[in-house]
């Protein structure tokens, strides 16, 4: 069986071995290393290559957002979820505009941790539901020139592609849904990224919501 590799970087030991064990009980997790600060972390997701990266926001040295920067820098296609116990809502854009691809409060039940780890390892999104949804009706109610659209419009099937995703569709669902295969599906998502100027899928319907091209009607 192959196994996902994990890597974990969080300052408090005590909440770092509970993660570490909480991960151990699923027999195709495996953490492959534990980082105290985010240059360590940085240091060792370039030596290690983890498939995952579990980064605490809050950490001395270096913070986890410009350590997710860097590991992005890195290693691109590497996902990065990332944890805080802080200011969790003022957060979250921080965290997706520094690449991560998932965002869970240190309250987390231990099951909602497990399935992030698993959904930013299958290329989707986890994030908290309550917390985006606070932000999304925020950002859309905001009426100023900037949010305006003054990026390229996206095509027909990358705006179709992207209100699948906004609904919580796996791009295996998508792909079912519009016909098509699973790679063209990622070749839409990479060509919204770069159109929106983006990292990843949440960032990307954040800035879609906020330039009026879904609604939160869109949203599950």
């Amino acid at each position: 069986m192959k196994k996902t590799r994990i890597l974990i970087a969080d300052d408090h030991s005590l909440f770092s071995e509970g993660i570490r064990n909480l991960i151990e009980e699923e027999e195709d997790f495996e953490v492959v290393g534990q980082a105290r600060d985010g240059e360590e972390a940085v240091r060792l997701a370039t030596e290690l290559e983890p498939d995952v990266v579990v980064v605490d926001i809050v950490m001395p040295r270096l913070n986890g957002i410009e350590a997710a920067k860097r590991i992005k820098a890195t290693l691109p296609t590497t996902p990065i979820l990332m944890l805080s116990g802080y200011d969790y809502e003022a957060y979250l854009l921080q965290a997706m505009r520094a690449g991560a691809a998932g965002f869970l409060s240190k309250g987390a039940r231990s099951s909602e941790v497990i399935a992030a780890i698993r959904a930013v390892s299958a290329g989707e999104p986890a994030i908290d539901q309550k917390t985006a949804y606070k932000i999304i009706t925020r950002l859309v109610s905001t009426d100023d020139s900037v949010s305006k659209p003054t990026l390229d419009e996206l095509h027909e099937r990358e705006l179709e592609v992207l209100r699948l995703g906004a609904k919580g569709m796996t791009n295996k669902e998508i792909a079912q849904e519009l016909m098509i295969s699973q790679r063209t599906v990622q070749t839409h998502f990479n060509n919204i990224f770069r159109k929106l100027d983006v990292r990843s899928r949440t960032e990307a319907i954040l800035r879609a919501l906020k330039q009026r091209w879904i609604t939160l009607d869109d949203l599950p």
